[in-house]
Protein backbone atom coordinates (compact mmCIF):
# COMPACT_ATOMS: atom_id res chain seq x y z
CA UNK A 1 0.00 0.00 0.00
CA UNK A 2 1.53 3.67 -1.24
CA UNK A 3 2.49 5.13 1.96
CA UNK A 4 1.70 8.84 1.99
CA UNK A 5 0.04 10.21 4.95
CA UNK A 6 1.41 12.11 8.36
CA UNK A 7 -0.61 11.22 11.83
CA UNK A 8 -0.29 14.20 13.97
CA UNK A 9 -0.78 13.33 18.03
CA UNK A 10 -1.33 16.52 20.26
CA UNK A 11 -2.23 15.05 23.86
CA UNK A 12 -3.59 17.41 26.41
CA UNK A 13 -4.54 17.74 29.98
CA UNK A 14 -7.86 17.07 29.36
CA UNK A 15 -7.84 15.64 25.75
CA UNK A 16 -6.10 14.08 22.85
CA UNK A 17 -6.05 15.71 18.80
CA UNK A 18 -5.56 13.50 16.39
CA UNK A 19 -5.49 14.48 12.64
CA UNK A 20 -4.28 13.11 9.22
CA UNK A 21 -2.40 15.29 6.91
CA UNK A 22 -1.98 14.32 3.17
CA UNK A 23 1.34 16.47 2.40
CA UNK A 24 0.26 20.29 3.83
CA UNK A 25 -3.31 19.20 3.33
CA UNK A 26 -5.69 18.30 6.65
CA UNK A 27 -7.56 14.80 5.43
CA UNK A 28 -9.29 14.31 8.92
CA UNK A 29 -9.31 15.91 12.63
CA UNK A 30 -10.75 14.93 15.62
CA UNK A 31 -10.39 16.02 19.16
CA UNK A 32 -11.10 12.63 21.64
CA UNK A 33 -11.86 14.00 25.53
CA UNK A 34 -11.18 12.23 27.88
CA UNK A 35 -13.02 12.58 31.37
CA UNK A 36 -11.55 13.10 34.68
CA UNK A 37 -12.62 9.76 36.09
CA UNK A 38 -10.89 7.93 33.50
CA UNK A 39 -8.08 10.03 33.86
CA UNK A 40 -7.89 9.72 37.24
CA UNK A 41 -7.70 5.85 37.29
CA UNK A 42 -4.07 6.62 36.21
CA UNK A 43 -1.39 7.87 39.16
CA UNK A 44 0.79 9.38 36.79
CA UNK A 45 0.29 10.91 33.43
CA UNK A 46 2.25 8.36 31.80
CA UNK A 47 0.26 5.85 32.33
CA UNK A 48 -2.34 6.99 30.58
CA UNK A 49 -0.33 5.36 27.22
CA UNK A 50 -2.37 2.71 26.94
CA UNK A 51 -5.56 4.08 27.44
CA UNK A 52 -4.83 7.02 25.05
CA UNK A 53 -2.93 4.84 22.36
CA UNK A 54 -6.35 2.58 22.37
CA UNK A 55 -8.37 5.55 21.69
CA UNK A 56 -6.52 6.93 18.78
CA UNK A 57 -6.39 3.40 17.36
CA UNK A 58 -10.20 3.30 17.77
CA UNK A 59 -10.49 6.97 15.66
CA UNK A 60 -8.16 5.15 13.10
CA UNK A 61 -10.53 2.24 12.20
CA UNK A 62 -13.57 4.40 12.63
CA UNK A 63 -11.87 7.62 10.32
CA UNK A 64 -11.38 4.44 7.77
CA UNK A 65 -7.81 4.96 8.06
CA UNK A 66 -5.07 2.34 7.34
CA UNK A 67 -2.61 2.43 9.87
CA UNK A 68 -0.27 1.09 6.72
CA UNK A 69 -1.11 3.82 4.59
CA UNK A 70 0.90 6.65 7.26
CA UNK A 71 4.62 7.50 5.95
CA UNK A 72 5.41 9.11 8.94
CA UNK A 73 4.01 9.83 13.01
CA UNK A 74 4.40 13.30 14.78
CA UNK A 75 3.80 14.03 18.37
CA UNK A 76 3.37 17.07 20.46
CA UNK A 77 7.21 17.33 21.87
CA UNK A 78 7.27 17.48 26.09
CA UNK A 79 8.99 18.81 28.45
CA UNK A 80 12.68 17.86 27.76
CA UNK A 81 15.81 18.64 28.67
CA UNK A 82 16.84 22.51 27.24
CA UNK A 83 17.79 21.09 23.12
CA UNK A 84 17.61 23.67 20.02
CA UNK A 85 15.06 24.15 17.96
CA UNK A 86 14.25 21.85 15.07
CA UNK A 87 12.46 18.52 13.93
CA UNK A 88 13.52 15.37 16.41
CA UNK A 89 13.39 11.61 15.73
CA UNK A 90 11.76 10.12 18.49
CA UNK A 91 14.70 7.85 19.84
CA UNK A 92 15.20 5.78 23.00
CA UNK A 93 16.56 7.99 25.26
CA UNK A 94 14.47 10.40 24.84
CA UNK A 95 11.39 7.96 25.39
CA UNK A 96 13.56 7.32 29.22
CA UNK A 97 13.40 11.43 29.85
CA UNK A 98 9.86 11.56 29.14
CA UNK A 99 9.10 8.48 31.06
CA UNK A 100 10.40 9.94 34.15
CA UNK A 101 9.34 13.77 33.14
CA UNK A 102 12.86 14.94 33.22
CA UNK A 103 11.48 18.60 32.97
CA UNK A 104 8.07 18.04 34.52
CA UNK A 105 5.46 15.91 34.72
CA UNK A 106 2.86 17.08 31.76
CA UNK A 107 -0.10 15.82 29.00
CA UNK A 108 2.28 16.65 26.41
CA UNK A 109 5.00 14.57 27.52
CA UNK A 110 2.45 11.65 25.90
CA UNK A 111 2.99 13.41 22.30
CA UNK A 112 6.62 11.01 21.26
CA UNK A 113 5.51 8.55 23.09
CA UNK A 114 2.30 7.82 21.47
CA UNK A 115 4.01 8.46 18.32
CA UNK A 116 6.77 6.02 18.88
CA UNK A 117 4.37 3.48 19.68
CA UNK A 118 2.49 3.50 16.42
CA UNK A 119 5.27 4.08 14.55
CA UNK A 120 7.46 1.87 15.20
CA UNK A 121 4.38 -0.78 14.99
CA UNK A 122 4.35 0.03 11.47
CA UNK A 123 8.21 0.29 11.01
CA UNK A 124 8.14 3.57 10.44
CA UNK A 125 10.02 7.27 11.76
CA UNK A 126 8.38 8.72 14.56
CA UNK A 127 9.12 12.78 15.65
CA UNK A 128 8.76 15.96 17.83
CA UNK A 129 8.97 19.43 16.71
CA UNK A 130 10.01 22.56 18.51
CA UNK A 131 8.71 21.28 22.48
CA UNK A 132 8.29 24.19 25.39
CA UNK A 133 11.96 23.03 26.12
CA UNK A 134 13.56 24.59 22.84
CA UNK A 135 16.24 26.61 24.56
CA UNK A 136 18.48 28.73 21.74
CA UNK A 137 19.53 31.55 24.21
CA UNK A 138 22.48 33.55 24.13
CA UNK A 139 24.10 33.45 27.05
CA UNK A 140 23.84 37.04 28.30
CA UNK A 141 20.39 36.45 28.34
CA UNK A 142 20.28 33.92 30.99
CA UNK A 143 21.65 36.92 33.24
CA UNK A 144 18.99 37.94 35.74
CA UNK A 145 20.62 40.09 38.09
CA UNK A 146 20.40 37.65 40.71
CA UNK A 147 23.08 34.89 41.13
CA UNK A 148 20.97 32.12 42.52
CA UNK A 149 18.42 33.18 39.42
CA UNK A 150 19.08 32.33 35.83
CA UNK A 151 16.60 33.59 33.15
CA UNK A 152 15.01 30.60 31.59
CA UNK A 153 13.53 29.76 28.14
CA UNK A 154 9.91 29.02 28.11
CA UNK A 155 8.53 30.24 25.21
CA UNK A 156 5.85 29.25 22.57
CA UNK A 157 8.03 27.82 20.53
CA UNK A 158 6.08 25.36 18.02
CA UNK A 159 4.12 28.81 16.48
CA UNK A 160 7.03 31.16 16.91
CA UNK A 161 8.79 29.02 14.91
CA UNK A 162 6.23 28.18 12.39
CA UNK A 163 5.02 31.84 11.75
CA UNK A 164 8.84 32.49 11.35
CA UNK A 165 9.42 30.06 8.79
CA UNK A 166 5.59 31.13 7.30
CA UNK A 167 7.10 34.29 6.24
CA UNK A 168 10.44 33.45 5.75
CA UNK A 169 8.73 31.33 2.79
CA UNK A 170 6.63 33.72 1.67
CA UNK A 171 9.57 36.57 1.03
CA UNK A 172 11.67 33.28 -0.58
CA UNK A 173 14.44 33.55 1.69
CA UNK A 174 16.03 30.99 3.99
CA UNK A 175 14.66 31.49 7.75
CA UNK A 176 18.63 31.91 8.64
CA UNK A 177 18.91 35.11 6.78
CA UNK A 178 16.11 36.64 8.23
CA UNK A 179 15.97 38.76 12.01
CA UNK A 180 11.71 38.73 13.40
CA UNK A 181 9.98 39.60 16.18
CA UNK A 182 7.69 37.21 16.78
CA UNK A 183 4.52 38.03 19.68
CA UNK A 184 2.80 35.07 20.30
CA UNK A 185 -0.43 36.72 21.50
CA UNK A 186 -2.68 34.06 24.03
CA UNK A 187 -3.97 33.36 27.42
CA UNK A 188 0.09 33.65 27.90
CA UNK A 189 1.77 36.26 25.84
CA UNK A 190 5.55 35.17 24.30
CA UNK A 191 7.53 37.67 22.69
CA UNK A 192 10.98 36.85 21.28
CA UNK A 193 13.70 37.90 19.27
CA UNK A 194 14.08 35.32 16.59
CA UNK A 195 17.81 36.19 14.86
CA UNK A 196 18.83 34.25 11.69
CA UNK A 197 16.33 31.42 12.63
CA UNK A 198 17.38 31.49 16.43
CA UNK A 199 15.02 32.37 19.45
CA UNK A 200 17.85 34.31 21.21
CA UNK A 201 15.92 35.34 24.03
CA UNK A 202 12.18 36.27 25.17
CA UNK A 203 10.17 36.76 28.09
CA UNK A 204 8.71 33.75 30.27
CA UNK A 205 5.03 34.03 28.99
CA UNK A 206 4.26 33.04 33.12
CA UNK A 207 7.07 35.28 35.12
CA UNK A 208 7.98 38.18 32.56
CA UNK A 209 6.95 40.67 29.90
CA UNK A 210 2.88 42.12 29.47
CA UNK A 211 0.36 41.10 31.23
CA UNK A 212 -1.90 38.53 29.24
CA UNK A 213 -5.34 37.57 29.82
CA UNK A 214 -4.57 35.50 32.41
CA UNK A 215 -1.24 35.98 33.61
CA UNK A 216 0.21 39.26 35.39
CA UNK A 217 3.48 38.87 33.42
CA UNK A 218 6.62 41.30 35.26
CA UNK A 219 5.80 42.52 38.85
CA UNK A 220 7.04 45.61 41.17
CA UNK A 221 9.09 43.04 42.81
CA UNK A 222 9.38 44.43 46.52
CA UNK A 223 5.72 44.46 46.18
CA UNK A 224 5.10 40.86 45.30
CA UNK A 225 7.73 39.80 47.88
CA UNK A 226 5.59 42.19 50.78
CA UNK A 227 2.18 40.00 49.56
CA UNK A 228 3.95 36.60 49.91
CA UNK A 229 5.11 37.63 53.38
CA UNK A 230 1.60 39.59 54.25
CA UNK A 231 0.07 36.19 55.64
CA UNK A 232 -3.21 36.85 53.63
CA UNK A 233 -2.08 34.02 50.79
CA UNK A 234 -0.50 30.98 50.96
CA UNK A 235 2.10 29.71 48.19
CA UNK A 236 -0.32 28.05 46.35
CA UNK A 237 -2.87 31.21 46.36
CA UNK A 238 0.42 33.57 45.02
CA UNK A 239 1.07 31.25 42.36
CA UNK A 240 -2.61 30.92 40.55
CA UNK A 241 -3.00 35.20 41.45
CA UNK A 242 0.38 35.34 39.19
CA UNK A 243 -0.96 32.47 36.26
CA UNK A 244 -4.33 32.11 35.98
CA UNK A 245 -5.80 34.95 37.64
CA UNK A 246 -3.58 38.33 36.79
CA UNK A 247 -3.88 39.86 34.02
CA UNK A 248 -7.50 40.51 32.44
CA UNK A 249 -9.16 38.34 34.80
CA UNK A 250 -7.31 40.44 38.05
CA UNK A 251 -8.90 43.06 36.43
CA UNK A 252 -12.02 42.70 34.47
CA UNK A 253 -13.43 39.37 35.66
CA UNK A 254 -12.93 37.80 31.63
CA UNK A 255 -9.97 36.22 30.08
CA UNK A 256 -11.57 36.78 26.99
CA UNK A 257 -10.90 39.88 24.73
CA UNK A 258 -14.04 40.00 22.86
CA UNK A 259 -16.00 40.53 26.03
CA UNK A 260 -13.19 43.18 27.27
CA UNK A 261 -13.89 44.89 23.91
CA UNK A 262 -17.33 44.51 23.67
CA UNK A 263 -17.29 46.44 27.46
CA UNK A 264 -15.41 49.05 25.71
CA UNK A 265 -17.89 49.97 23.11
CA UNK A 266 -20.37 50.12 25.40
CA UNK A 267 -18.28 52.96 26.79
CA UNK A 268 -16.42 51.20 29.77
CA UNK A 269 -13.19 53.92 29.86
CA UNK A 270 -12.33 51.14 33.03
CA UNK A 271 -12.39 48.10 30.50
CA UNK A 272 -10.16 50.22 27.72
CA UNK A 273 -7.84 51.74 30.48
CA UNK A 274 -6.62 48.34 31.43
CA UNK A 275 -6.77 46.61 27.74
CA UNK A 276 -4.77 49.98 26.20
CA UNK A 277 -2.04 49.32 29.65
CA UNK A 278 -2.07 45.62 28.18
CA UNK A 279 -1.42 46.41 24.61
CA UNK A 280 1.15 49.29 25.79
CA UNK A 281 3.01 46.24 27.42
CA UNK A 282 2.91 44.35 23.99
CA UNK A 283 4.35 47.47 22.25
CA UNK A 284 6.84 48.04 24.74
CA UNK A 285 8.42 44.24 25.09
CA UNK A 286 8.30 44.86 20.87
CA UNK A 287 10.69 47.67 21.10
CA UNK A 288 13.10 45.74 23.72
CA UNK A 289 13.62 42.82 21.38
CA UNK A 290 14.10 44.93 18.71
CA UNK A 291 16.72 45.85 20.60
CA UNK A 292 18.49 42.91 20.89
CA UNK A 293 18.42 42.78 17.60
CA UNK A 294 19.72 46.06 17.04
CA UNK A 295 17.01 47.39 15.12
CA UNK A 296 17.58 44.90 12.56
CA UNK A 297 14.36 43.64 12.15
CA UNK A 298 12.91 42.17 9.01
CA UNK A 299 9.20 41.79 10.10
CA UNK A 300 7.56 42.00 13.50
CA UNK A 301 4.51 39.22 13.41
CA UNK A 302 1.76 39.31 15.72
CA UNK A 303 0.19 35.79 16.21
CA UNK A 304 -1.50 33.69 18.67
CA UNK A 305 -5.66 34.22 19.10
CA UNK A 306 -5.16 38.43 20.33
CA UNK A 307 -4.22 38.94 16.84
CA UNK A 308 -8.00 37.98 15.49
CA UNK A 309 -8.45 41.46 17.53
CA UNK A 310 -8.57 44.27 15.12
CA UNK A 311 -8.64 47.10 18.08
CA UNK A 312 -5.49 45.08 19.54
CA UNK A 313 -3.38 45.02 16.12
CA UNK A 314 -4.27 48.32 15.07
CA UNK A 315 -2.70 50.20 18.71
CA UNK A 316 -0.06 47.48 18.21
CA UNK A 317 1.02 48.84 15.08
CA UNK A 318 0.93 52.07 15.78
CA UNK A 319 3.12 51.77 18.25
CA UNK A 320 5.99 49.69 16.41
CA UNK A 321 5.42 49.89 12.65
CA UNK A 322 8.09 52.45 12.75
CA UNK A 323 9.95 49.50 13.40
CA UNK A 324 9.19 47.14 10.74
CA UNK A 325 6.70 46.16 9.20
CA UNK A 326 4.01 44.43 11.03
CA UNK A 327 2.56 40.86 9.57
CA UNK A 328 0.01 39.11 11.35
CA UNK A 329 -0.77 35.31 11.48
CA UNK A 330 -4.19 35.25 13.62
CA UNK A 331 -4.88 32.01 16.04
CA UNK A 332 -2.21 29.50 16.50
CA UNK A 333 -2.26 25.57 14.45
CA UNK A 334 -0.39 23.27 16.22
CA UNK A 335 -1.42 20.33 14.43
CA UNK A 336 -0.76 21.90 11.15
CA UNK A 337 3.16 23.20 13.08
CA UNK A 338 3.66 19.68 13.74
CA UNK A 339 2.86 18.30 10.30
CA UNK A 340 5.21 21.20 8.40
CA UNK A 341 7.90 20.46 10.90
CA UNK A 342 8.01 16.48 9.55
CA UNK A 343 7.62 18.02 5.89
CA UNK A 344 10.97 19.97 6.19
CA UNK A 345 12.36 17.18 7.16
CA UNK A 346 10.91 14.64 4.49
CA UNK A 347 11.52 17.57 1.72
CA UNK A 348 14.69 17.66 2.96
CA UNK A 349 14.46 21.42 3.73
CA UNK A 350 15.84 20.73 7.30
CA UNK A 351 18.02 17.79 8.68
CA UNK A 352 16.38 15.25 11.74
CA UNK A 353 17.90 16.07 14.72
CA UNK A 354 18.85 13.21 17.19
CA UNK A 355 18.23 14.43 20.89
CA UNK A 356 21.21 12.47 22.44
CA UNK A 357 23.38 14.50 19.99
CA UNK A 358 21.96 18.06 21.10
CA UNK A 359 21.60 17.72 25.02
CA UNK A 360 23.90 17.46 27.69
CA UNK A 361 22.79 13.65 28.79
Amino acid sequence: MDSKYVLVINPGSTSTKVAIYGDEKEIKSYKIHHSKEELEKHEKVIHQYEYRLGLIYDWLRKANIDVRSLKAVVGRGGILRPMPGGTYLVTQKMIDDLEIGIGAEHAANLGGMLAKGIGDSQGIKSYIVDPVSVDEFEEVARISGLKEIERKSQVHALNIKAVSYRRAKELNRNLRDLNLVVAHLGGGISICPVKKGQMIDANNASEMGPFSPERTGGLPVGDLIDMCYSGKYSLEEMKKKIKGQGGLMSYLDTIDGRVVEGKINAGDEYAKLIYDAMIYQIGKEIGAYAAVLGGKVDNIILTGGLAFSEYLVKEVKDMVEFIAEVIVYPGEDEMAALNKGVLRVLHNEEEVKIYENEVMI
